[in-house]
């Protein structure tokens, strides 16, 4: 069996909506037309809703209450070795609101908007499935396998 990484990223990501509005973070060094829901990489310890809940306040200034998981996803580099799993979670805005001048402490989001389902669907955004999972089209959990991390 040939083997292109080492181990598969785990992360968690926010499906947040306020006023029927998606958050998106642009999270692709040096693709700022990119977009995707906020969130990052688990770390060792923690729940898979306490990292979630931190990383939104780092890339966002936001603060969540995390809910139930609502999607499954999986992306890859066909040509590399990344292979990232990422779990979304349906979250509640409780305090902040987007502000311009706010900075992500590891500088990689460095813009954040709220988008409409018909603004989000003349965007580059990843996964593709995220319109409905955000907006609940299936009403279960879903499972986006393999996807191409980039177009």
């Amino acid at each position: 069996m040939k083997t292109r990484s080492s181990f598969v990223r785990l992360a968690a990501r926010a499906i947040i909506l306020h006023d029927d509005k998606l958050l998106l973070v642009n999270a692709f060094k040096g693709r700022d037309d990119l977009w995707c829901a906020p969130g990052g990489g688990a770390e060792p310890h923690q729940s898979l809703p306490e990292n979630l809940a931190r990383e939104v306040f780092e890339e966002t200034g936001l603060t969540v209450d995390v809910g139930a998981p609502c999607l499954v996803n999986e992306f890859h580099d066909p040509n590399g070795t990344f292979h990232q799993v990422e779990m979304f979670f349906r979250c509640t805005l409780m305090a902040g609101t987007l502000d311009p001048a706010w900075q992500d402490p590891e500088k990689i989001v460095t813009h954040r908007r709220w988008v409409s389902r018909n603004e989000l669907a003349a965007l580059t955004v990843r996964p593709k499935s995220l319109a409905g999972a955000a907006w609940g089209d299936t009403g279960a959990l879903v499972y986006d396998p393999l996807e191409p991390i980039l177009p």
